[in-house]
């Protein structure tokens, strides 16, 4: 599933009265630098709130221009009130400025110079710069003030303010007056000299600041009193270039460069050029600077500027414009009648010649550059040259393309040039500059450009291509006429429609999609065009999955394009190199050929047999996932049988070596369900006389495999055999390899067992029952070591029993069902761990999951057929949901969230109808429903992701506890979780604890259905049931230790029954610790003893038990019992005192030698 954000489609700029209200408030806030940490951190969040609707609205920011004046002008009066506070000294500049960046949006002068950065990025320097002060007066100030800054602490958090500074005055510079105005007496020049200093230091800048400096310089040079310093800038700019190695330098040269050409008098322009010239080409190709993708983009920007100075400007005007107001059609006619009389400079091809290669250059940028730069000049020059552009462009598509069978055979450098050469095309399209006889060339390599996919590695590249070459036919109908496409117009309209449903990327879709729209919108020469346009448009496009399986079966409904929609399907995406498009490739054909299944059909498998002969894995997946669906679509259908016979005798051009290689996997897999697709009784019995005598050997390789897909392929192949004829003749054979075979084969045949056709020969079944039973029961001697096997078993279990319904005393004795009921419930105690972790979570996740779709199958079934109740015993359901509440509050994610959605299943599941239902009724519904159910928002929760969010399942599952039947399940799995090692689960579950044992009532005569005294008893008695298992003496203290840190104990004193309990966990801790062997339960068995010191009526007894923990065998207890006992002291008051044994603790060497100092502790 492809994840597609949709953005908010905003009419309006909704939120003005709010961000009025916001910017009013931060405008209006003092200059006092002395603000608390609060005040400081608000100001910052009117800043982001602001920032926060900019980014809401960035997409629409042209819905803000009606406002932006009186939004922009109070902003920008603010900013130049700081600055002439600054510069006349009524502010000093640490106090309305920081040097720090946490608090950067605190002080005034950042705060609002980040305001207006925001305006300019949003919407664009040219549009906001409008608005701010431009007098002559106003030089001084900004100049100044700019001056300031750079004399300023070198820090980040002023970057803003020197960027919208350096604008201001830029704006500055374009008023016609002289700057000398300016100058200091007997110092001619010097505010032009500040200028130029100040912006060429700003051009080593390595963010925005260099590119409003850069403007800067721009409009400073094109002044007439500042012209005469161009050429010293131009020799500067060329050392810069050619000496030096400062990429952000260099960049800043290069803009401004590229930005004063625009805009430089004509009469002074032709003496400069040749500087321009040499300073666009003193790059060294070797050079670091070369390796620089934004250099060599503003280079050949540079480039492509220069050139359209030196050409005049023709009145060309686009053909469709063209037709509409000069009534002109033609090629020819579209240029000015005087432009055989413009002379093209010699330059202009040196240009051209350095664009066509920037053409194919590595990166997007420098190949998008220089495309528009062809497409600018051409425009300028007389059709015959023009012509000549277009034939070199259409050129580069040849250079990788002559002795190559298809596009799938070149050389991946071929991207770069296909995609600048689609580009070039689409912004001469664009500006309808190429000649309509030479439209049948352009759109035939578009169209190829559309289906341009080279694989390369583990991916593959061209769809930068694909997105060029629909922006490029998206181009077309907007500079031509109708009737100019009309010839093209089929080809073009299948084109973009199979590329609209069938392109991997997304974005490639809707290119597709929108020029589809383009052409119908503009020209109406698309067949049905309204119509396919409402079926591939933006939307239905997005999602990859339905626009092969809904938008594309709609099109093909139309027959113009549905020959050329299976054309795309079988020659391209059953041969791609993913894996996902070729499924849903051959998911696609099927739904289009069941339009028409008696004729589509039968052609589509014989087109899709010359797959099955490519040395190729992925074409020969490719083909047989489309026999497999076809064959799917064939059944049920008399007269198409034979073409399903057909599709399996295909099988035999598959190279058997390919079948039997195992890093074929996914040929594999695909040719056991062809088999199970197609597999006849016929070709059963002729054996190895069969049209594919190896058929079986496929199989039999399948359930070998170790990847788990092609064993589930190569037993659903088997089961489907064991459909047509009597599978009591293999069952000897499953049996003894099940048993004895290798862990693979063991998976395989697990599998296989549960999809045996036992219905239309029963007489397998006792046997298959009995082994699947003894492969999982703890208990058997025949239990399977492999946990993905006994997974298989369990999942095979649950098959069979759902399988025999609704009438299951026909064909399953009582006791088989029961037996099988059983093994799925011991499937819940599967612990088994490994390298991997607890690999005995996958059988448990099985059997969760066969016991609840088992469970609600036969209670359904109850309703109508009281017999059926017979097969799954009260004690037996009833100790099922126990077990599946336990797995509902562990530790692993996935687990409790398998169990959560069974739980909320069997709280909905009806009764049976029984004169006495209770038995199977779920113990403690009411209180179940009101903590998972009580509302539409917890069902939603509790049935979809919540269970695996340890916060909001473990304060609702502390209270599982309150029901007697299934508390000791529960308890067991709180225990589990209590003991994990994962913080996220661990720290909830023991607050939730902690938090529910303090709201307990201490025995049962302070109301409740639990109290705190049984839930200590139920631990303890946990704890004394299994002595000596660690695993499950540990978690109790665990849990023990939770409750004592947090005082949630202390209750239990005021009871007799409470005191008792609290001496026998002190007998449990301190009771044969010189015997204990694991480390970690001894440290919780010291730690709990510890714990106990606070409650006054056991401290006297733990102080003389404490004296083995400190004298213990082992250095590490000793040392870890004096730390924690230190600590103790230190946080909790005994009512003794304690700093005399503290100082002991300290000063004791407790990993020397215990005999040591036995007697002094």
């Amino acid at each position: 599933m492809e994840a597609d954000t949709e953005i908010k489609i905003q009419t309006r700029f909704e939120k003005y009265n709010e961000f009025v209200t916001l910017q009013d408030e931060a405008l209006s806030l003092d200059a006092n630098p002395q603000v608390s940490g609060e005040e400081s951190g608000r100001r910052i969040n009117l800043v982001w709130n602001m920032i926060n609707i900019f980014a809401e609205y960035q997409e629409q920011s042209y819905l803000l221009d009606p406002f932006l004046e009186e939004l922009v002008t109070p902003v920008v009066e603010k900013f130049k009130f700081y600055a002439q506070g600054i510069t006349t000294g009524s502010f000093h500049f640490e106090d309305i400025a920081t040097f720090t960046s946490e608090l950067e949006l605190a002080a005034p002068l950042t705060r609002v110079s980040y305001l207006l950065y925001n305006y300019l990025k949003f919407r664009g320097y040219k549009t906001i710069i409008r608005f701010f002060p431009h007098e002559i007066a106003d030089l001084a100030v900004a100049l100044d003030f700019a001056q300031v800054l750079e004399r300023a602490q070198s820090s980040s958090t002023l970057w803003s303010t020197r960027y919208v500074a350096l604008l201001w005055i830029s704006l500055i510079c374009m008023i016609p007056f002289d700057l000398s105005q300016f100058d200091e007496v007997g110092k001619e020049g010097q505010t032009a000299v500040e200028i130029e200093a100040l912006a060429k230091r700003s051009l080593t800048n390595s963010g925005i600041v260099r590119e409003s400096a850069a403007i800067l310089l721009s409009r400073f040079y094109v002044r007439r009193d500042a012209l005469p310093r161009l050429p010293a800038f131009l020799d500067w700019a060329k050392t810069r270039a050619t000496d030096q190695e400062d990429i952000f330098e260099c960049l800043g040269v290069y803009q401004t460069l590229c930005e004063a050409i625009k805009n430089i008098p004509s009469a002074a322009l032709s003496q400069l050029i040749p500087e321009f010239f040499e300073a666009a080409r003193s790059l060294r190709a070797g050079s670091t600077l070369c390796t620089n993708a934004s250099i060599r983009k503003l280079r050949i920007k540079l480039l492509s500027r220069i050139a359209l100075r030196l050409l005049p400007a023709l009145p060309r005007v686009p053909l469709r414009k063209g037709r509409v107001l000069y009534g002109r059609n033609d090629f020819e006619h579209s240029t000015s009648e005087n432009e055989d009389c413009v002379e093209v400079p010699e330059e202009i091809e040196a240009v051209l010649e350095e664009l066509f290669q920037a053409v194919q250059d590595r990166d997007t940028v420098v190949r998008w550059s220089a495309a528009k730069g062809v497409a600018r000049i051409s425009e300028r020059l007389p059709a015959e040259f023009t012509s000549q552009v277009v034939d070199t462009v259409i050129g580069l598509f040849s250079i990788h393309s002559i002795a190559i069978a298809s596009l799938y055979d070149m050389p991946a450098i071929a991207e770069s040039t296909w995609h600048g050469a689609c580009l070039s095309c689409a912004e001469l399209l664009r500006r309808g500059l190429i000649a309509n006889d030479r439209l049948t060339d352009v759109i035939d390599w578009m169209i190829k450009a559309l289906y341009f996919d080279i694989r390369k590695g583990a991916h593959s590249i061209g769809s930068n291509v694909r997105d060029a070459a629909a922006y490029a036919l998206w181009s077309l109908p907007r500079a031509y006429d109708a009737s100019t496409i009309a010839p093209f117009a089929d080809k073009l309209a299948k084109s973009l429609v199979s590329v609209s449903a069938y392109d991997r990327e997304v974005h490639i879709r809707r290119a597709a999609s929108a020029a589809f729209q383009e052409y119908v919108g503009r020209t109406g020469i698309f067949p049905h065009g309204i119509d396919v346009l409402g079926k591939i448009d933006f939307f239905a496009v997005g999602v990859r999955r339905n626009a092969f399986l809904v938008a594309a079966p709609q099109v093909a409904e139309h027959e113009e394009y549905r020959p050329f929609l299976i054309d795309h399907l079988i020659g391209t995406t059953l041969r791609h190199w993913d894996t996902a498009m070729r499924q849903l490739g051959a998911q696609s054909i099927r739904k289009l050929c069941e339009l028409d299944l008696p004729q589509l059909g039968p052609q589509c498998v014989n087109r899709a047999r010359p797959l099955l002969t490519m040395s190729d894995p992925s074409d020969v997946h490719g083909g047989l996932l489309a026999l497999i669906q076809l064959s799917d679509a064939f059944s049920g259908s008399p007269e198409l049988e034979r073409f399903r016979q057909e599709a399996f005798s295909f099988l035999i051009d598959i190279p058997v070596d390919m079948v039997r290689s195992p890093r074929n996997e996914l040929v594999t897999a695909a040719a056991c369900q062809l088999i199970g697709s197609t597999i006849s009784l016929k070709e059963i019995l002729l054996e190895e006389r069969s049209s594919v005598p190896h058929w079986r050997t496929t199989i039999d390789l399948g359930l070998k495999h170790r990847k788990s897909t092609v064993q589930e392929a190569a037993a659903y192949a088997l089961a489907e055999v064991s459909k047509l004829v009597d599978s009591d003749i293999y069952k000897s054979t499953f049996i003894r390899d099940f048993r004895s075979g290798s862990p693979v084969m063991q998976q395989s045949l697990a599998r296989l067992l549960g999809l045996m056709d036992y219905k239309s020969y029963p007489h397998a079944l006792p046997e298959a029952i009995d082994c699947l039973v003894e492969s999982v029961i703890p208990s058997s001697e025949l239990r399977m070591p492999d946990v993905d096997a006994r997974r298989n078993c369990m999942v095979s279990i649950q098959l069979i029993l759902t399988a025999l319904t609704p009438h299951p005393s026909r064909r399953l004795s009582l006791d088989h069902a029961i037996g099988m009921y059983s093994a799925l419930i011991s499937g819940l105690e599967d612990y088994t761990t490994d390298e991997r972790g607890d690999i005995g979570s996958w059988a448990r996740i099985a059997s969760i999951q066969g016991l609840t779709s088992v469970s609600l199958t036969l209670l359904t079934l109850a309703k109508s057929d009281i017999t059926c109740i017979e097969y799954i015993p009260a004690n037996l359901y009833q100790e099922a949901i126990a077990g599946i509440l336990k797995q509902g509050v562990e530790r692993l994610d996935n687990v409790r969230q398998q169990a959560g959605g069974c739980i909320v299943r069997l709280l909905a599941c009806p009764l049976p109808s029984l004169n006495d239902p209770n038995p199977w009724k779920f113990h403690g519904e009411q209180l179940f429903k009101e903590l998972l159910l009580s509302n539409a928002a917890e069902e939603d929760a509790a049935s979809s992701h919540s269970w695996q969010d340890s916060s909001w399942i473990f304060p609702k599952a502390m209270h599982f506890l309150e029901v007697p039947e299934y508390r000791p399940a529960v308890l067991a799995g709180l225990l589990i979780s209590i003991a994990s090692k994962t913080d996220s689960t661990q720290r909830h579950v023991r607050n939730s604890l902690v938090t529910y044992a303090k709201k307990l009532p201490v025995d049962a005569n302070g109301g409740g259905n639990y109290s705190l005294q049984a839930l200590i008893a139920d631990l303890i008695a946990e704890a004394k049931s299994n002595l000596s298992s660690n695993s499950k003496v540990i978690p109790v203290l665990q849990a023990l230790n939770v409750l004592l840190e947090a005082d949630a104990l202390e209750r239990l004193c005021d009871s007799e029954d409470g005191i008792k309990s609290i001496q026998a966990l002190l007998s449990i801790v301190s009771r044969g610790v010189s015997k204990l062997k694991s480390i970690h339960r001894i440290q919780e068995c010291m730690r709990t003893l510890v714990n106990l010191l606070a409650i006054p009526h056991v401290s006297d007894s733990c102080v003389p038990r404490l004296v083995d923990f400190l004298t213990h065998q082992y250095p590490t207890i000793r040392a870890e019992t004096a730390r924690y006992l230190y600590l103790f002291f230190q946080s909790r008051d005994i009512g003794k005192d304690t700093e005399e044994v503290e100082e002991i603790l300290l000063e004791t060497e407790w990993f020397v030698n215990r005999y040591s100092y036995t007697a002094e502790t």
